[in-house]
């Protein structure tokens, strides 16, 4: 072999091994963690509070979000989550008055909660645009006094924000009229997917606003009968795909009729851990 084609030759090996580092590619990724809204074993909390919150942990869960504390103190409930190895980044808890959320707030330090989200608006205080007006300057307020004592405020949806009112969706009239950074979003994925919206389209038009998710499943239209994550038709590799544009750092398994709830959090649960996006 000749200078030229020697030249030629590893000229042409250099150009495959290129290619074939263009063909690779990177590995899957995987949730680190996987969290589990308490909402879903409420009844077996009722009966058992340590024990529930140790039987979630048995299963793999590391992190928990609670929805009532079950007349619980507070260091009590920090206390009982060391012992098992579990963290809240966050709790559920309506704003009511000024002197309950100062309550909740002293709460939620006490017990490490990252994040205090308002669960949802009664009915009767979201008829009208105006209502939702209204509650866009209470989220704002709220969400300030979370901030100054160092927590988070986040709003978790469900489907009832969506349809349209005077032309108008008041979920978007809220997000609009509310301060984004005082302000996150807890994006329930059943519930937004119900309502016929597309959450992709919220992750691009709230880039990091969304720290937090609730994970659970829905076995299609018409009827949108809940299921444990992975047993129903939500694209879930599609929706984590893009999980550092949305902002989320925490994955809550979410049911809110599960029909045997220790068996329906461990499926989930496998579920989640073993998938790849």
């Amino acid at each position: 072999m000749d200078r030229r084609e020697f030249v030629q030759t590893i000229a042409g090996a250099g150009v495959a091994i290129a290619c074939g580092g263009a063909r690779r590619t990177p590995h899957a990724a995987r949730l680190d963690k996987v969290g589990l809204q308490l909402y879903t074993v409420r009844d077996k909390m009722k009966e058992d509070f340590e024990g529930t919150l140790a039987h979630v942990a048995q299963i793999g869960y590391k992190e928990v979000e609670f929805a009532g504390y079950f007349n619980h103190v507070p260091a009590d409930v920090k206390a009982i989550l060391d012992r098992h190895g579990l963290s809240a980044p966050s709790t559920h808890i309506p704003f009511e008055s000024d002197d309950q959320w100062k309550a909740a707030l002293d709460a939620a330090k006490t017990i490490g909660h990252e994040y205090i989200v308002m669960p949802w608006i009664p009915a009767e205080r979201r008829k009208t645009l105006d209502d939702w007006k209204n509650f866009a300057q209470v989220f704002n307020h709220a969400g300030q006094a979370a901030h100054d004592a160092g927590i988070q405020f986040a709003y978790h949806n469900h489907d009832f924000e969506f349809p349209k009112m005077d032309g108008q969706v008041p979920y978007d009239l809220l997000l609009q009229s509310t301060d984004a950074q005082l302000v996150k979003l807890e994006i329930d994925l059943y519930w937004i997917t119900k309502a016929g919206q597309d959450p992709l389209d919220y992750f691009a038009r709230w880039p990091g606003r969304i720290p937090l998710v609730h994970v659970k499943d829905s076995a299609g239209a018409p009827e949108h009968k809940m299921a444990d994550v992975g047993q129903g038709k939500i694209d879930w590799k599609r929706i984590f795909a893009k999980r550092d544009q949305a902002g989320i750092k925490h994955f809550f398994v979410e049911h809110d009729q599960p029909p045997q709830p220790f068996d329906d959090i461990a499926t989930s649960y496998k579920y989640l851990k073993g998938l790849e996006f």
